[in-house]
């Protein structure tokens, strides 16, 4: 159709179909307008990225996904934003601003970011680490304690004097499991081994995991591995000439003699699946916890130098087996402090225990703050 035969036909038009046309028209261009804008996506980060620990580790998983979908996202980020009620005037700015999809990635966001949920229904909200669920306010984590498992086996191999250290942030179920996990996968190999921990209830704080690190190896531990975020543990290590894990991600390069390997987690692969189930309109409020089998976590970088070649073949073992379904870290018998069975021999911790795990297993040589 011509320009001229488009004109004839509009003034043919009477003046109700015509603007009734126009209006159509309209309407039309503003779908196509805005399928053609770019989603929203915004994370809100505890710290700031740096070169490694937590929040660097889920940087690299938004950097994976702006190089995925290019433009077809629009990603945004807010750092160093504090566990408090500080966070929830961010998301809700996040939310006012159109962000379709928003992120909070650290434990202490949850209650400020499900409070805001409820307030933006249109807006999906993701939740790291946590348990709490709305209609459109979910959870998702990667299962950590099979790393942390796998980095006790080679610890347990790998030590001397039969005693491990752990540099423990927060007590909350997720750090017990990484620290029960660990301590089982030393037992698995050294059965007479145990596990030091030292509290320092914050998530980062470089000088006192530096301190914690150093009460450890005054402790005769000549195996470190943390659940905190900065790199102060690994660098302490290698001062002290003892071996460490890296933790989140890999800090070789800050303990190159030290560590024996790194607990990584790939958040990427997560959120990749999270944005193709919202372009898709499949998401749901469904928790989602992946591990070795879904390459979310891994124990990556192992030094050949310092980890012998039985270790190595364990470990492997290990890692198959898990990732296969042969192997679960938490499936009995298992004995906690007290000597006591807590998982009988044939039964397996659920997830639903796992989430809520308060106890310590034997081998672990600490307790939990009141």
């Amino acid at each position: 159709m011509t320009i001229k035969m488009v004109r004839a036909a509009v003034r043919s038009l009477s003046y109700p179909a015509t603007l009734l046309a126009v209006l159509g028209a309209s309407a039309a261009l503003n779908t196509a307008v805005m399928a053609a804008q770019p989603m929203g996506v915004a994370f809100v980060y505890l710290g700031n990225p740096g070169d490694a620990g937590w929040t660097y580790a889920h940087e690299q998983g938004v950097k994976a996904i702006e190089a995925q979908f290019g433009d077809k996202i629009k990603v945004t980020r807010v750092e160093n934003v504090p566990e408090s009620a500080d966070s929830e005037r961010v998301f809700r700015d996040l939310a006012s601003k159109g962000n379709k999809i928003i992120v909070g990635s650290s434990f202490g966001f949850q209650d400020f970011e499900l409070k805001t949920a409820k307030d933006y229904p249109d807006v999906v909200f993701e939740h790291a680490t946590g348990y709490k669920k709305a209609a459109n306010f979910a959870t998702y984590d990667v299962r950590t304690y099979q790393s942390a498992y796998l980095a006790g086996l080679v610890g347990g191999y790998t030590t001397k004097t039969g005693t491990l250290g752990f540099v423990g942030s927060v007590p909350v179920p997720e750090v017990v499991r990484n620290i029960d996990a660990f301590t089982m996968g030393a037992r698995s190999v050294n059965p007479n081994a145990k596990v030091k921990v030292v509290w320092i209830n914050s998530w980062f704080d470089p000088g006192k995991e530096k301190q914690a690190a150093e009460t450890l190896i005054g402790q005769g531990a000549d195996v470190l591995i943390q659940n905190t975020d900065s790199t102060a543990t690994m660098q302490t290590a290698e001062q002290k000439k003892v071996h460490a894990f890296g933790w989140d991600s890999d800090m070789k390069k800050f303990g190159p003699n030290a560590q024996l390997g790194a607990c990584v987690s790939n958040w990427g692969v997560y959120y990749s699946h999270l944005i193709e189930q919202v372009q898709a309109g499949r998401w749901t409020n469904a928790p989602t916890w992946w591990g070795l089998k879904e390459k979310a976590i891994d124990l990556a970088s192992i030094n050949r130098d310092a980890v012998s070649p039985g270790a190595q073949k364990a470990l492997a073992q290990k890692r198959d087996d898990i990732i296969a379904g042969r192997f679960d870290p938490f499936a009995g018998p298992i004995k906690d402090q007290s000597g006591a069975i807590k998982v009988a021999l044939g039964k397996s911790l659920s997830d639903a225990e796992l989430l809520r795990l308060n106890w310590f297993v034997e081998g672990v040589d600490g307790s939990l703050p009141k």
